[in-house]
């Protein structure tokens, strides 16, 4: 995957974009049309104590509300930490969206104020889809396109 690739190409897409929706919007296209083991890309919005919602998507439907006590969604909102999940059967609690999901990648999002804005959510079909890599490109990507997000 050409991680310098997108990434150009979501900083040419997102430039002076504060609106959270839509950054969140274009930044699941970009990556749900080129990670190749993307089956589902979405954000889940924080829209209330302890509460995601879903945000911007490309895949099938996914579930609409998570609270931060439940689900990978959850424990990425509830610890701030990203969760690499390599077998969605042996995470505790996982919330299954989707029966096909077989691993999960989530990351919390932050604008530069230090709000949660919610997490980005990438679910696989695949075991262990998701890489260290992918996890360094998306942490610095996802604090840069929102740091002005409101």
């Amino acid at each position: 995957m050409d991680y310098e690739a997108i990434t150009t190409a979501i900083r040419a897409l997102c430039a002076g974009e504060t609106d959270t929706v839509a950054l969140m919007a274009t930044v699941v296209c970009e990556i749900h049309h080129h990670h190749p083991y993307a089956d589902w890309t979405g954000f889940y919005r924080v829209v209330g104590p302890e509460l995601l919602k879903i945000g911007p998507y490309q895949g099938g439907h996914g579930c609409l509300v998570i609270p931060f006590s439940r689900g990978v969604c959850g424990a990425a909102a509830r610890t701030g930490q990203v969760q690499n999940v390599p077998d969605v059967e042996a995470f505790p609690d996982h919330i299954a969206c989707s029966s096909s999901t077989r691993s999960e990648l989530v990351l919390p999002v932050w604008n530069g104020a230090g709000v949660l804005l919610g997490v980005l959510d990438l679910d696989s079909d695949t075991p262990a889809a998701f890489t260290a890599a992918d996890e360094a490109w998306l942490v610095p990507l996802l604090a840069e396109v929102f740091r002005e997000a409101v």
